[in-house]
């Protein structure tokens, strides 16, 4: 199935390993010109010459390498047509040990640094014949997690704020999405499970087995494409039906 991606240009933040590196992978697989933000130089810059991408340096709670991501993808790709905000996550941890600095912290990680760069992306994604933004969050948005409580208390507002911005760009024909991964296979589930998860930690898991992070990417991939362009304002969970909720 031919989803249009070919020569169009993604911008997809924390792609050097995990989620974001899957969803990096597959947008090159269908053809699209990829650029790859992330911390860590040296591993972002050998994935990326792996997948013939455009490695840019840098950390979505600076605004000055935001700027330089932008303005790098477009110079080398003449625009921008699909955003991705993927930025990890904050530390885990009670509601009841929540402080100011921990808070503000998590405020910048999720919420602003996606307010920030898409706010940036918005020009060349408004020039767009299908401009995407997809924002990767968690199955915590739709059933809060314990020791989860900056995750519980934050990404919610991401998902408000896109919710409102797919409303208010849809008349320009930009979508605005949301994936909400559930416990997938990455380094940052393995602090979790440094063993490897039991089977009494897969019960809550309908299919019974962490998630691939290819597997998020292949919604990402759908929801790039030109099959998805009457899907805007979404929360997708892609949890293997961990999360009970209705909607």
């Amino acid at each position: 199935m031919d989803l249009g991606l070919k020569g169009r240009t993604a911008v997809v933040c924390g792609s050097s390993e995990g989620i974001g590196l899957a969803i990096a992978e597959a947008f090159a697989a269908e053809g699209m010109n990829v650029a790859m933000f992330a911390r860590r130089r040296r591993v972002l810059e050998t994935e990326a010459e792996r997948l013939e991408a455009l490695a840019v340096q840098g950390d979505v709670t600076n605004p000055q390498d935001c700027e330089r991501l932008v303005r790098r993808t477009v110079d080398a790709f003449g625009g921008i047509d699909v955003l991705v905000n993927s930025s990890g996550g904050p530390p885990r941890g009670r509601a009841l040990d929540v402080d100011d600095e921990s808070l503000e912290a998590a405020v910048a990680l999720l919420l602003l640094s996606a307010v920030r760069i898409t706010n940036l992306c918005l020009p060349h994604l408004r020039k767009s014949t299908a401009g995407r933004i997809l924002n990767i969050e968690s199955s915590t948005v739709r059933e809060p997690a314990d020791n989860l409580a900056l995750s519980n208390a934050v990404r919610p507002g991401v998902v408000g704020w896109a919710k409102t911005l797919s409303r208010e760009l849809g008349p320009e024909g930009i979508t605005v999405n949301t994936i909400a991964p559930g416990r997938i296979d990455t380094a940052r589930l393995a602090e979790v499970y440094p063993d490897g998860p039991s089977e009494e930690d897969l019960k809550p898991i309908p299919l019974r087995r962490l998630g691939r992070p290819a597997e998020i990417a292949s919604v990402a991939v759908f929801l790039a494409s030109d099959a998805a362009s009457y899907v805007t304002g979404t929360v997708i969970p892609v949890d293997g039906g961990l999360t009970r909720s209705l909607l």
